[in-house]
């Protein structure tokens, strides 16, 4: 979790294992682009660093960040996928749409990778502002999708 002291690009090497054979599913919602982006290309390049191949990378784009549970499910689903990244971001409104949305993108992730028996990580940001998204998509507080992909490596090796 990223605080004023911690950035999410921070993390330990405990329960890194050889990722190399390892496919990974990253979809990414087209809502709040600019942040999406950076997310993936944080996630991208952090599977690369911890050996992760190119060819062994499969993105998806969706929507919305409430479209990323489906589009999860389809990819857990398949055998050749070992772990789907979810990459998306709500920001924070005047109406109660960023409650609905975040509540039931957070329960159908989860219920995904409960179905599965596999990791599905919640890379979703909820902040308030759009400077908030941005400090936390490679800003001030690192990279929430940086922070998706060791997260996705390491239950991997649990």
């Amino acid at each position: 979790m990223a605080t004023s002291l911690k950035s999410l690009s921070a993390h330990s090497s405990k329960n890194v294992q050889d990722i190399s054979n390892k496919t990974f599913g990253i979809i990414v919602s087209e809502w709040n682009e600019d942040v999406t982006e950076a997310l993936y290309s944080g996630a991208y390049q952090t599977l690369l660093e911890n050996g992760a191949k190119k060819g062994n990378i499969i993105r998806k784009n969706v929507p919305g960040s409430f479209e990323l549970t489906l589009a999860a499910q389809w990819l857990a689903q398949e055998e050749s996928i070992d772990a789907v990244i979810c990459l998306g971001c709500v920001i924070q409104g005047e109406t109660k749409h960023f409650d609905f949305i975040c509540d039931a993108v957070a329960h159908g992730i989860t219920n995904v990778g409960l179905k599965y028996n596999k990791p599905v990580i919640f890379g979703v940001l909820t902040p308030n502002t759009q400077q908030q998204a941005m400090d936390r998509a490679g800003g001030k507080h690192g990279n929430k999708g940086d922070e998706a992909a060791i997260t996705a490596v390491k239950m991997l090796g649990f």
